[in-house]
């Protein structure tokens, strides 16, 4: 049997059927080879970005002793003791013998320290608190302790404050008690948000109003660089600047392209713990101007917090807490943005791919350009996507919508080469079986990619 052709040659149907099957087999090569490459980058970036977090995180957990092996754990638990009463160590300290010269000299040089730097320029602070200090010594270590409690404690010759409830040098004992300090934050501007790392300029006003009178303050940003604050009202019981610098927050992308990130500015006094100075937040002075805007994003709330922060051991006696406030401004995406840059077009893919359906077997060259082309499409589609955003350790909300895009692709691809494998009797039934119960299959694919 002959198929005529415009030249007056014609090619039999085996010869016909063999050459499409022979494109058939070139598009799904191709495609094959466009997917293993751009899937290979996206798995890579995805196993980088966890496995460059676990060794940033071993020898930080390694180093604090978060990791310790089960030899170790005796070790551990007597190297960290529990809270040493202050009564038992003023009782140490009382009875202690006195004081060496050497370690009067020591507290001597300290006091004189610090009234050079009280009376010196206002914005230093080196020995602010060590007013009243003195050297520690033997005396000083309360008795009954193992050696291992003993090293945890730190035995090192460090100035110690021997009366109040800390002993470390940043202690302010002669404080009278801590100031209760409100903090108001208001943010006029927020710019150049980088979802990449989640760094970010503010400008704002800061304030601090006290229940007493205040020394003078010290504020830092624990996650800021280049801030930059203007005192404009400076009293006793007041404190008011203006500020503006690039800060740094986490970024979680779990629920993306429907997430919420939270911005922080945290502030905490460089010099003074908690025995001086208690943050607590102002709600009613913690707010956005009323032009404030981010474009390609809306406000999700403003809040304030204000927590008790004990950082890790940085020298021997170091008991003092510090007490941080905390600002967290919360941003969402434009719900129709997110739509139509995600989810729109990994459905417009599904149901380009679905249409082959309906193309009889014996075109499969048909059928094929209907799946393995729309493959490396997502492929293509959803590498573009993570390129906008950091290397995760885990699947985002947009990952696995397009797995779900792949899953269906495979599944419709499947169809066209069951074709190649059957026998011809066979064509039209499986032909009517695929076209009843793949959609259905497909649309079941999608919906659990999307809410699970």
């Amino acid at each position: 049997m002959y198929v005529p052709s415009l030249f007056g040659y014609g090619r039999t149907v085996a010869d016909h059927r063999n050459r499409r099957l022979r494109t058939a087999h070139l598009w799904q090569i191709v495609s094959a080879l466009v997917v293993v490459c751009l899937g290979s980058l996206i798995i890579s970036s995805k196993l980088g970005a966890k496995a460059q977090a676990a060794a940033l995180g071993a020898p930080l957990a390694a180093k604090s002793g978060l990791i310790p092996s089960a030899s170790a754990a005796p070790a551990l638990a007597a190297a960290n003791p529990p809270p040493i009463p202050t009564a038992s160590i003023a009782a140490a300290g009382s009875a202690a013998p006195p004081v060496s010269a050497a370690s009067t000299s020591g507290a001597s040089a300290a006091t004189a320290a610090t009234s050079e730097a009280a009376s010196g320029d206002k914005d230093e602070v080196v020995n602010l608190t060590l007013g009243g200090a003195v050297i520690q010594d033997e005396s000083d270590i309360p008795p009954g302790l193992s050696p291992e409690q003993i090293d945890s404690l730190g035995n090192g010759k460090v100035p110690i404050h021997r009366e109040g409830k800390y002993r470390s040098p940043l202690a302010n004992p002669t404080s009278g008690g801590p100031a209760m300090v409100k903090v108001g934050l208001v943010v006029s501007e927020i710019r150049d948000y980088q979802i990449t790392d989640g760094s970010f300029s503010a400008d704002f006003f800061l304030s601090f109003t006290a229940d007493k009178l205040l020394p003078k303050l010290h504020p830092v940003f624990t996650n800021g660089h280049e801030v930059n604050c203007t005192s404009i009202v400076d009293v006793e019981t007041f404190r008011f600047y203006r500020c503006t610098g690039a800060f740094t927050s986490g970024v979680d992308l779990r629920n993306y392209p429907f997430d919420t990130q939270f911005l922080d500015i945290n502030v905490e006094d460089a010099v003074y713990g908690v025995d001086t100075v208690i943050f607590a937040p102002d709600p009613r002075r913690t707010s956005l101007d009323a032009t404030f805007r981010l474009s390609g994003y809306g406000v999700a709330s403003v809040g304030a917090t204000a927590i008790k922060h004990q950082y890790p051991s940085r020298f021997d006696r170091d008991d003092l807490y510090v007490s941080r406030y905390k600002f967290t401004l919360g941003l969402d995406r434009f719900a129709q943005s997110a739509a139509f840059s995600v989810y729109v077009p990994a459905f417009i893919i599904v149901l380009i791919s679905l249409i082959g359906l309906w193309v009889p077997p014996d075109e499969l060259e048909v059928r094929s350009a209907a799946g393995a082309p729309m493959l490396a499409a997502a492929v293509l589609f959803h590498y573009s996507l993570i390129q906008s955003l950091p290397a995760t350790g885990y699947l985002t909300h947009a990952d696995k919508l397009m797995l779900g895009v792949y899953v269906s692709l495979l599944i419709n691809m499947a169809t066209t080469w069951v074709f190649l494998i059957v026998d011809e009797e066979r064509l039209t039934f499986w032909f009517k079986v695929f076209r009843a119960w793949t959609p259905p299959l497909t649309a079941a694919v999608m919906a659990a990619s999307v809410f699970v």
